[in-house]
């Protein structure tokens, strides 16, 4: 049924998807103010996350969605006019290794049993422009969803799509609509069932528990409005993501509903996981992976990204979680101790620009790379580049959390002249409001130049374990 025969990256597929060219206006008021934060009751952005917020008060202008203007365009004005830029090769020009890679990738794709290793090389140096159904499937690869068996891919999809919808009715609850559905006895009705004449309008007994203003904690109602404190803070926080991008932003009916299904991924992670919740910063994480799955060129397969989404996103934030965890911030997985590696990383690899920002300038990684790590370089780059960074972390064979790391050390690296000259101002200023430097050079010094010290115990898994309710236990052998 899906990718059935060898195969192919046909035209469509490397085409950006018809269905992306014709999005509805914005009509969003609010600034992008960056995400971040530790706490899901207050709404406050996290302080840190506003200390090295980037994108100042841009407003995008609003349509109705009556307007059917061709010239819609998928992407609006950039909001980081303001700093200084060079195009990323990730949306302009196609990298040279990317065109290269088209080939490469179709060959690898091609085969009965996937080589993971082969494949993660092709991805690391960048998949072809618009890579469209193909960059979905990558990635689905890369993060273990499906397996390198591809006789195996309907059987595990069917699984795994159909264990999320039923996890999905479980969890994300509609009281008015259970309720609706109950057999309520008739209070005009007698015993026997025969009906009263009284000349009364019939009305329904609902029983205690299922009443709105039940105080019951087993009461579908009661579950219901804890939720939607959650989904309050989910909603305000997925109307600051990507501001300018018409897949996620303004109120038609297309972006409403692409903001629905992050926001059942997000809430029913939530609530799988309440130790750890929802916070701010995991909408920036979704966003990326929801795109890519739901503008692949398959239909079925869009057609099922928000099922896909969720368990690549639990994946995924799973070597990770405790960057979102305050309690957890002194400890060995925490962010401060992350922060701490990229601080040994920079010293092992240039000293002298690691002496000149943290002994001359004061200029600690708390102060600029907080937000780098924790939400993966989703807010210092365009939105097609950061896909291109994707590609390059999952596909990296050091894991996700250290090329993220080794990105990082390279941003550094390549503006070195800037930084050397640079005071404390200036520097913060740099890094907070990073000018992308040639995107493919950065990220080839993150893969190739960057040296990992030999002493230096990176840990890549979290101590924090996800629940996924059973979610991922279908067999992939």
């Amino acid at each position: 049924m899906l990718f059935r025969g060898k195969f192919k990256l046909t035209d469509r597929m490397l085409a950006v998807p018809d269905h992306l060219g014709s999005f509805f206006p914005v009509s969003a008021s609010e600034s992008r103010d960056g995400a971040g934060g530790s706490g899901t009751d207050s709404g406050e952005e996290m302080e840190t996350f506003l200390r090295d917020a980037i994108l100042g008060d841009h407003v995008v202008g609003g349509h109705s969605d009556d307007d059917d203007d061709e010239d819609l365009k998928l992407w609006e004005e950039d909001p980081r006019q303001d700093c200084k830029r060079v195009n990323h090769k990730a949306s302009g020009k196609p990298c040279v290794d990317a065109d290269e890679s088209g080939p490469e990738l179709e060959s690898e794709l091609s085969q009965k049993i996937i080589d993971l290793e082969a494949l993660q090389k092709v991805a690391s140096r960048g998949l072809p422009p618009g890579a469209g159904g193909a960059r979905a499937l990558v990635w689905k690869l890369l993060l273990g969803y499906l397996p390198g068996n591809r006789d195996l891919w309907d059987r595990i999809l069917a699984e795994k799509r159909s264990a999320y919808l039923k996890l999905k009715s479980e969890l994300i609850l509609d009281p008015s609509r259970s309720t609706s559905n109950m057999e309520f006895p008739l209070a005009s009705t007698t015993q026997d069932g025969r009906r009263v004449v009284d000349g009364q309008l019939e009305r329904h007994v609902v029983p205690n528990g299922e009443h709105p203003l039940s105080l019951v904690k087993a009461s579908v109602w009661h579950q219901y409005f804890q939720d939607s404190e959650i989904t309050a803070q989910i909603d305000r926080d997925l109307l600051r993501t990507h501001p300018n991008i018409r897949f996620f932003a303004g109120e038609s009916t297309f972006s409403l509903r692409n903001r629905e299904s992050m926001r059942n991924i997000l809430l029913l992670f939530a609530k799988l996981n309440p130790a750890i919740g929802y916070v701010q910063g995991m909408n920036e994480i979704v966003a990326p992976l929801y795109y890519v799955f739901s503008t692949d060129s398959d239909t079925q397969n869009a057609a099922n990204a928000e099922a896909d989404s969720f368990s690549c996103f639990v994946t995924l934030l799973s070597d990770s979680v405790d960057h979102f965890c305050p309690q957890l911030d002194n400890s060995p997985m925490g962010i401060l101790s992350t922060l701490s590696d990229l601080s040994e990383l920079l010293k092992a690899n240039d000293e002298e620009l690691w002496r000149h920002l943290e002994l001359s300038n004061k200029v600690k990684p708390q102060f600029y790379a907080f937000r780098w790590i924790t939400l993966l370089l989703t807010q210092e780059f365009e939105f097609q580049a950061v896909l291109r960074i994707w590609d390059s972390l999952l596909g990296s064979p050091f894991g996700v959390q250290e090329m993220a790391l080794r990105v990082c050390c390279a941003m550094l690296m390549c503006a070195r002249g800037e930084l050397l000259d640079g005071d404390f101002a200036a520097n913060l200023k740099l890094l907070q409001h990073y000018s992308c430097l040639e995107l493919e050079n950065l990220l080839r010094v993150a893969r190739e130049k960057v040296v990992v010290p030999s002493t230096w115990g990176f840990r890549c898994k979290s101590e924090t374990p996800l629940s996924s309710s059973g979610f991922f236990s279908s067999s992939t052998n």
